[in-house]
């Protein structure tokens, strides 16, 4: 009976032990996921390039004479002289700014996806083709040639004087539309030291990214600079430092507590606020105050044979009505859904609720920080 009873104790034990390392390990993130590696990053590419093959959708050269300009200078390169004074009135072709991405560690061969965006008046880029666009980097030089079909979602048409268009018609992609013909040298590791960066800087998260890489390859291999940079010590062979970086991101890390905020967006009224807002017990009186003016012209109509005209005299009643502003009380809220609660109890409209938080946040109520945007 004793026997079963340590038996039963242990399991207990081991169950409260196995649940107190999953409640540990809940918020843990994979290293991957919130740092990367200096040095590892992409390299945004630019060029102007010119569709061609539109169906009369493309550019008004009398209004751009840049596409003129551009197709001139290409069909030179080709071998054929335009004579000059030459009014071209095109409407198959259209300016175009051609984007892309040079991914790290790319190299010649590889392909890319391009995106294709209108710079003048083009109506639509659907049917075109890009012709061979040269892709520069911030330095200046070409990284890569695009050329391709492109890609429009977006379809338009009209007709009498009515249009109709679905989605974005003078902006289209071209998958694989490009070809790297050089690379950008980078240096993963410089004397056997490498730097990894935290996406969001935090003091607690650098300190126990550095634990971790500590207890799982030495006392000296990590040591955190700042809120953001820690410092690895890196094997000085290609194979091992992949090896090494390759376990160094699978690293599960909890990241710390992340600052309360509340993000506000003034063009479209958005309101997002993330799990650690918490609110203060406080009172909101919220009304409203509506304008509305009626027009109610009056006909004058002058007696008979007095030789007036008939005139219409303008009219108008105002009136001017303020909501209730009832006083409502808040109590204090300790989490989300508790603050999302007490804020829809109030019955405030996107737009209100921005005046509220602004309120709240001023009166000291409101335990995070405001980013408009």
């Amino acid at each position: 009976m004793e026997h079963q009873m340590i038996k039963s104790l242990c399991r207990t034990l081991t169950a409260i032990t196995l649940g107190v390392a999953v409640v540990a390990t809940a918020h843990a993130a994979r290293l991957g996921d919130i740092a990367t590696f200096s040095g590892v990053r992409s390299n945004p590419l630019v060029g102007y390039g010119l569709v061609v093959g539109l169906g009369n959708t493309g550019d008004q050269t009398t209004q751009t004479p840049f596409t003129s300009q551009a197709l001139k200078n290409m069909l030179t390169q080709l071998g054929v002289t335009v004579p000059a004074g030459t009014n071209m009135q095109l409407k198959n072709v259209a300016a175009v700014m051609v984007t892309a991405d040079l991914p790290p560690f790319a190299g010649p061969g590889q392909e890319l996806d391009v995106t294709v965006s209108s710079v003048g008046n083009a109506k639509s880029l659907r049917g075109g083709t890009l012709l061979m666009t040269p892709l520069k980097g911030a330095d200046g030089n070409i990284y890569a040639l695009a050329q391709g079909n492109v890609l429009a979602p977006g379809i338009s048409a009209g007709a009498a004087g009515s249009s109709v268009q679905v989605n974005q018609t003078s902006a289209a992609r071209i998958p694989n539309g490009a070809i790297i013909e050089r690379t950008v040298p980078s240096e993963l590791a410089r004397g056997g030291e490498i730097e990894l960066e935290l996406k969001r800087a935090d003091f607690n998260t650098a300190l126990r990214t550095m634990n971790a890489v500590n207890q799982a390859f030495g006392s000296n291999v990590a040591s955190a600079l700042n809120s953001r940079t820690i410092k690895l010590q890196a094997p000085v062979d290609a194979s091992a430092k992949v090896a090494f970086l390759a376990r160094i991101q699978d690293l599960d890390v909890t990241p710390g507590r992340e600052t309360p905020r509340v993000v506000i967006n003034s063009r479209t009224g958005s309101v997002v606020m993330n799990s650690n807002v918490t609110l203060k017990s406080a009172a909101i009186a919220h009304g409203s105050l509506s304008v509305v003016i009626d027009s109610n012209p009056i006909v004058s109509q002058p007696n008979a044979f007095s030789g007036g005209q008939t005139a219409v005299v303008p009219n108008a009643d105002i009136s001017v009505q303020e909501g209730s502003g009832v006083l409502h009380t808040i109590s204090e809220s300790a989490s989300l859904r508790q603050v999302v609660d007490a804020l829809n109890r109030l019955g405030a409209t996107p737009t209100d609720l921005m005046a509220i938080l602004e309120a709240l946040k001023s009166a000291g109520a409101l335990n995070a920080e405001l980013e408009i945007i």
